[in-house]
């Protein structure tokens, strides 16, 4: 017999892991919800730029990204629904593993992360790893040893016990995900406020123009753009090309951003936003996003053609000629963004 989900979980198709993960959840206790309001509200939207050693450089577009100092998109928008989330790590897998049955046992979905290079049904290539992967475990068969995970695509996934275990465990930099699990208390759902959705996009404004330090918001692309041109300093040509794949699925929708490097999505949340706040500015705001996020699009193309060239050094000052502007044209708008929301 074929491994069943939970009675009541339907699963679909999705833009980015830890929205869509998110949207399951709340669809399955009947709080539906866009993944990109849950984007919105969770402050979710940034820049990141990092090369830690030991590791290829990386974009991101991302923020609020649980850490010591950050609470993390999903227990930030679960505030701004009235939805208690709490989240768990631990060292022991026992521990972690033992959680997990007890709250299948008791039909639970769950969300939690894991390392995607473990997961047989991506194909991804050996050696390839990334721990910020996230997935809701929406069925299992105790006596098979086996999940269904329901992923990005609208298919879901049947993996083995012990290859999950694997995946929750993994110590691969730069985001081991330490067995990490949440739990969902809907008891107080309820649908943001204008006040809520103002205070999300003021939050995400001053984590673009006033960032901590200078490799995140603005400054953050405006440094990538001079680090990136310092790639052929430092890379060979192996991992220049390894490098400049990884950036360009960071960018665009195959990396799970829903194309743009997430300001496809956080334009569409702006467009809600302005129906929440009666306040049209916001979707104007959230067409010129749009823009922005198409020569986002751009700058992925020129750099997965980078990946395959013979010489990808030859093609960054191409890639990275439009982040000027792209830079400008984000400023213009952040201030533009937290304008409207304290007027």
């Amino acid at each position: 017999m074929t491994l069943q989900p939970f009675h009541g979980f339907e699963t679909y198709p999705t833009h980015h892991c830890v929205t869509g993960s998110l949207k399951h959840i709340y669809d399955f206790h009947g709080y539906p919800i866009s993944e990109d309001l849950l984007l919105g509200l969770g402050r979710g939207i940034g820049f990141v730029y990092f090369h830690i050693k030991g590791t290829d450089p990386f974009y991101g577009g991302r923020a609020n990204v649980e850490r010591p100092g950050e609470e993390g998109l999903e227990k930030t928008a679960g505030g701004r629904t009235g939805v208690l989330v709490d989240s768990y790590t631990t060292t022991s897998a026992r521990k972690a593993q033992q959680t997990l049955h007890d709250m299948l046992d008791r039909d639970t979905p769950t969300l939690l992360y894991l390392d995607m290079g473990f997961l047989p049904y991506l194909g991804l290539p050996d050696g390839y790893h990334f721990g910020g992967h996230v997935v809701v475990v929406a069925g299992h068969d105790p006596s098979r040893d086996e999940v269904l995970i329901a992923d990005r695509d609208p298919e879901l996934h049947p993996v083995a016990w012990d290859v999950l275990e694997q995946a929750r465990g993994s110590k691969f930099k730069p985001f081991p995900p330490q067995h990490r699990w949440y739990t969902f208390d809907f008891s107080s759902a309820r649908s943001p406020t204008d006040g809520d959705v103002r205070e999300a996009i003021g939050e995400a404004c001053r984590g673009m123009l006033e960032p901590p330090i200078s490799n995140l918001g603005v400054k953050g692309i405006r440094k990538a753009i001079t680090q990136t041109r310092q790639w052929p300093d430092v890379l060979d040509d192996a991992t220049l090309r390894r490098t400049c794949f990884n950036v360009a699925i960071f960018i665009d929708h195959r990396g799970g951003t829903g194309g743009g490097i997430f300001r496809h999505m956080y334009a569409r949340f702006l467009g809600e936003a302005a129906v929440i706040c009666g306040e049209p500015r916001l979707a104007d705001l959230g067409r010129e996003l749009r823009g922005i996020g198409d020569r986002w699009e751009e700058v992925a193309a020129v750099f997965a053609k980078a990946a395959e060239a013979e010489h990808p050094a030859d093609l960054l000052e191409d890639v990275t000629a439009p982040m000027v502007e792209i830079a400008d044209l984000e400023q213009r708008l952040w201030e533009s963004l937290d304008a409207v929301v304290r007027s």
